[in-house]
């Protein structure tokens, strides 16, 4: 009896541990995403200022 509540233990605290370790891993990868979006845009900016620079001169 004391090995099966044992196990049911465990396996309810590894669920626990996986789930929020999996809305972690998801926000971190929101952070990501935001962030790549963000430097691209910039690349963006930067590569179409210094074209509209050249074509000024």
């Amino acid at each position: 009896m004391k090995i099966s509540r044992f196990i049911n233990i465990f396996n309810f605290i590894s669920i626990l541990l996986i789930m929020s370790s999996c809305s972690a891993i998801a926000g971190i990868f929101k952070v990501g995403m935001g962030f790549g979006i963000f430097v691209v845009i910039a690349a963006l900016v930067i590569i179409v200022g210094i074209v509209a620079k050249k074509r000024v001169k």
